[in-house]
């Protein structure tokens, strides 16, 4: 497998809704390319790009696989995205080195939630888009449909470059609306005929269409095709490539990849229209300037979209060649580490199957092994070119971990931390006030994806907890009370007299205090040890085991001992002083509050503000974005959110999106505290 020269490259990434078809689509362009002798993954074959245990078992894509397809002089590198939601992430890294986007869409459902999620994120990476509609062969498929619901969601600019030759039982090839012919699949060959007579009318208007869309890319062209004359087969051809590349045009193709009927004429066309890494533009950089995307530029640029941690291959990274040829043994220079790495090796990988070659040129994409970057790092001669990090989608589903054994929680946490390193859409924390480590994700099967991995390549085993709110306590009004502790035994005694007086600090500063001891009352030396008894007594809460804040403590009398007074019994007076003084200053329970903003189609607004009002929030405003949307901003108790990523998915059915911020400490309702305390003093009275 030779390196192909940028021209010849075409990186198409297959995006939509999970469950329609975009792995069938690759596999089915494997085959017919003569790269697998089989169809994978159907009638029993095992799947070439869905390899990963977990996605056979799930029996759906959860990491990107990548496709390079040699097609009529042209290598189309075809990333086959996962689009379940919970490992949507890898979709966008895959459109960050991708020109075009290929949306595949089921015939009888149309474009779905996620695929109008990633239509939007497509569009903000400048992408080319085409759509492939996919089962026009299943008895429910309604092409015609499909495609007004395309137009209605995604606008006029969409039209077909080939229709359905029959739908349903009746399917049998397609029309191809640019060449004027009839084409059918029959095994790997494709035979070509004139449209069938009833099929004439239609594609002859279908033609009619795609001119007038194309012809908006060259104004003489237009301005001929306005003056009545018709566009000839070259004209409309070079116009096809000029709208695609400028995004005047979304070309949709029709087909069924398991029939394998539509996939040919797809090849040709992304081989001959679609546009190639010199014609995407230039690619961001973090300083604002713009690289563009060369193999004339002799200083090589490689961009990681994309890292791996393969239990036989060890760690993979996916890699884009940004700009001049790179070789195996060269050096390059991380932007974000300012450290070289060296590349041992070049891959071109097909699903598992791995292809050393000798280089790559600007525009094509290899995997490296052994490398220290991480995804997103842009590595090159002098270290100082980093392309603009691509986004990723909210990580909020957020949960506690704990290994089943103590011993391993080291192993846990190491395990976790690495895989982190490969997904950027996961984290992991300790949580330093709650002591739980914390995994942030996009969703749950990700996370059970984890844990099944965790236990497979280390033995570990895991399970998740609750997550525990960090309830802070505080008082409400102004108290005073005296600490006294006096124990005498068979030797020294110890002997502590403090009367202090507890108000809360309405400036959030969380904790004041005040010396206002006069006439040696206390001595100086041990007026230290009252703050500290103080702070020791805060830090396990007055009623409810929580931390005390927001108070303001005043040591204004009290009494020693000359001889049993010390450090300790003053630190001890000084806590039953303050539980005392807080216990008759009206102590109460205060819970961190989220700012969050929900983005969800305006259908779904009531239920998204009935749940938000049932979770004890409060809506704060609305409105409405450029994708037509709805925005709500709300404040939420953060108990009340911590399952809300589960819980939005579920009342949008996959279409709400949101983030959330911290907003401060409120009180909490009366209920909610009696609750907090009783649990408290259960959990006390079993001894935990």
């Amino acid at each position: 497998m030779g390196a192909p020269k940028t021209d010849n490259v075409r990186n198409v990434v297959l995006v939509g809704q999970g469950g329609v078809g975009k792995t069938s689509l690759a596999e089915a362009m494997l085959h017919l390319s003569g790269k697998t002798a089989r169809l994978g993954g159907h009638a029993g074959t095992k799947p070439t790009l869905d390899y990963d245990a977990e996605e056979v078992k799930r029996e759906f894509s959860i990491s990107t696989a990548i496709a390079p397809i040699d097609w009529k002089d042209v290598r189309i590198n075809v990333l086959d995205a996962p689009c379940y939601p919970d490992f949507i992430g890898d979709a966008y890294a895959a459109m960050s080195v991708s020109e075009s986007a290929l949306f595949v869409v089921d015939a009888a459902a149309g474009p779905q939630p996620t695929t109008v999620k990633l239509w939007y994120a497509a569009e903000d990476l400048r992408l080319a888009r085409a759509v492939f509609v996919n089962r026009v062969d299943k008895e429910n498929a309604d092409y015609e449909a499909c495609m007004e619901l395309l137009r209605e969601r995604f606008g006029m600019r969409l039209g077909a470059v080939t229709l359905p030759w029959g739908v349903g039982d009746d399917f049998r090839g397609i029309i191809d609306l640019v060449r004027m012919k009839a084409r059918q699949c029959e095994g790997t060959k494709q035979t070509e005929s004139e449209i069938p007579e009833e099929y004439r009318a239609q594609a002859e208007a279908a033609h009619e269409t795609l001119c007038e869309l194309v012809a908006e890319a060259d104004d003489e062209l237009m301005e001929k095709y306005l003056e009545g004359e018709a566009l000839t087969q070259d004209e409309v051809e070079g116009l096809l490539s000029k709208a695609i590349a400028e995004r005047i045009f979304v070309p949709v193709f029709a087909g069924s990849c398991i029939k394998e009927q539509g996939v040919n004429s797809l090849m040709d066309d992304i081989a001959s229209y679609f546009p190639a890494p010199t014609d995407y533009g230039e690619m961001p950089l973090i300083d604002g300037d713009k690289l563009k995307i060369s193999s004339e530029d002799e200083r090589p640029v490689v961009f990681v979209f994309k890292t791996l941690n393969d239990p036989g291959q060890g760690r993979l990274s996916f890699i884009k060649v940004l700009t001049g040829t790179i070789e195996p043994g060269m050096e390059l220079v991380n932007a974000r580490t300012r450290k070289g790495d060296r590349m041992s090796h070049l891959y071109v990988m097909c699903g598992r199957e791995m292809t050393e070659v000798g280089h790559a040129y600007a525009g094509d994409i290899v995997v490296v092994p052994k490398m220290n970057a991480e995804t997103g790092d842009t590595l090159s001669v002098s270290g100082k070119v980093e392309a603009a990090a691509f986004k990723f989608p909210n990580s909020q589903y957020r949960i506690a971990i704990e290994a089943e054994n103590r011993g391993d929680e080291e192993k846990l946490f190491t395990f976790i931390e690495k895989a982190c390193d490969a997904d950027p859409t996961m984290s992991i924390d300790r949580d330093e006030e709650t002591g739980q480590t914390i995994i942030s994700a996009v969703g749950e099967a990700q996370v059970s994806v984890l844990l099944n991995r965790l236990e497979e390549r280390t033995k570990v085993e895991a399970h998740i907890v609750p997550i525990r709110i960090p309830y802070r306590e505080t008082i409400r009004r102004v108290a005073s009370a005296q600490g006294r502790h006096k124990k005498q035994t068979g030797g020294a005694g110890q002997f502590g007299d403090c009367y202090l007086r507890v108000e809360p600090l309405v400036d959030g500063t969380d904790y004041e205090f005040v010396d206002e001891v006069v006439g040696g009352r206390i001595p100086r030396s041990l007026i230290p040890a009252v703050d500290r008894g103080v702070q020791e007594t805060m830090k396990d809460g007055i009623i409810a085991g929580y931390p005390l804040t927001g108070i303001r403590v005043a040591c204004y009398d009290g009494s020693y001992h000359p001889v049993d007074s010390n450090e300790m019994a003053f630190r001890t007076a000084a806590r039953i002083g303050l539980k005392k003084a807080c216990a008759d200053a009206d102590p109460v329970i205060l819970e961190p509050m989220m700012d969050i903003t929900v983005t969800i189609p305006e259908s779904y607004a009531g239920a998204v503000m009935g749940d938000v009002s049932a979770s004890r929030g409060r809506v704060t405003g609305m409105d409405t974005n450029k994708q037509g949307d709805t925005v709500v901003n709300a404040t939420v108790p953060y108990a009340e959110l911590v399952d809300y990523a589960t819980r939005l998915r579920s009342l949008t059915r996959g279409t709400g999106d949101f983030t959330m911020e911290p907003a401060g400490y409120e009180q909490v309702p009366y209920d909610v505290q009696k609750r907090l305390v009783e649990f408290y003093e259960h959990s006390r009275a079993q001894g935990r």
